[in-house]
């Protein structure tokens, strides 16, 4: 069926595109169409942060920033949905046009910039769904807010969120909020999540439920930079990472028409940088912190890459783009064969 309306979807502007596919999502799920068109993979349970997934793929931030079609996003068959990048007040992000689509190398370039509806928005919105699985909330700071203040944004999220939260993730790695980077450096790195590990712990006792906390690394670090961040994460006695979020790097497209637009660049040329440092990750880690692996899963094979780099989960976005929602049963069936020969 995907491949029937993807010609017509990508003959679209890319943020028309997606616009659509979420109200034909959202079709298909109260329709019951869902179910019939993408059966849903049969279950794998795969525990990570002391959490119970029904399977290891999940969706990726990005996809339903304000948390309008969580229950659609689960009737697709994911085992976990991430929603946001949320952040305290609404913001309208990075001047349009912001996407673009490589078809050819099966790629995508976005300077979105964290736009959404606010937290108080995505706060309503989960209180209205069902839930049926794992959510995630993904948190950053608006672009307003200068980095010597941003644990002030991330605290006020964390709170707003905590109750209706499965798990957290600290995003410090988008490319497309001025400076945000920089909070991956080792000192304001130890010195932020030293504030959110205290409120996470004061939460868990208001909530009476510990909810893990993750952070969102970026791709574009040496190793160097990557055996740092892994120190700061293991004494703040962080839940887990999500490695990576998109790269600045072009050479993978240099050819391309739309190699010189500013923005991360996800999909296919982000595999093997995102792997690179998915694998690094794991090395150095206590094993005690589980990783999910996203960047480039575009097919079976790319998500077994991932669980033998050192993922315990896997997310989609990008390939969703490109192969559509049978990628998802395709993902957990080659998780499931991994387990089964080990040895593979």
């Amino acid at each position: 069926m995907y491949a029937l309306a993807r010609p017509l979807l990508f003959a679209l502007d890319p943020e028309r595109a997606h616009a659509h596919s979420m109200r034909l999502l959202e079709l298909g799920y109260h329709s019951g169409a869902s179910r019939l068109l993408w059966p849903r993979p049969r279950p794998l349970p795969t525990r990570a942060f002391g959490l119970s997934f029904a399977n290891p793929v999940g969706l990726a931030a990005g996809l339903d920033k304000n948390g309008e079609h969580i229950d659609a996003l689960f009737a697709l068959g994911f085992g976990f949905v991430e929603i946001g990048t949320v952040t305290p007040r609404p913001q309208a992000g990075n001047p349009k046009p912001r996407l673009f689509r490589l078809s050819g190398d099966a790629a995508l370039i976005n300077r979105m910039g964290f736009n959404n509806a606010g937290v108080d928005a995505l706060v309503r919105n989960v209180e209205r769904s069902r839930r049926r699985g794992i959510l995630g909330i993904n948190i950053g700071k608006n672009k307003d807010t200068p980095n010597e203040n941003a644990a002030d944004d991330y605290l006020l999220c964390m709170q707003r969120v905590y109750g209706l939260a499965d798990y957290l993730v600290i995003n410090i790695s988008s490319p497309n909020t001025r400076g945000l980077r920089e909070l991956q450096g080792e000192d304001p790195l130890r010195r932020l999540l030293g504030s959110l590990r205290e409120q996470q712990e004061r939460l868990a006792v208001m909530h009476g439920k510990r909810v893990p906390m993750l952070v969102k690394l970026a791709p574009d670090l040496d190793e160097t930079t990557i055996d740092a961040i892994a120190v700061v994460l293991n004494q703040a006695q962080i839940d887990g990472v999500i490695a990576t979020n998109t790269t600045l790097d072009r050479a993978p497209v240099l050819d391309h028409p739309f190699a010189h637009e500013s923005g991360g660049l996800s999909g296919q040329p982000l595999y093997g940088r995102s792997t690179r440092v998915l694998r690094r990750l794991r090395a150095r880690l206590d094993e005690r912190v589980d990783l999910i692996g996203v960047g480039g899963v575009m097919s079976a094979a790319d998500a077994a890459g991932k669980v033998a780099a050192g993922a315990a989960l896997i997310q989609l976005y990008s390939g969703l783009v490109f192969t559509g929602p049978t990628l998802i049963r395709d993902t957990v069936d080659a998780i499931r064969r991994r387990r089964e020969s080990p040895s593979r």
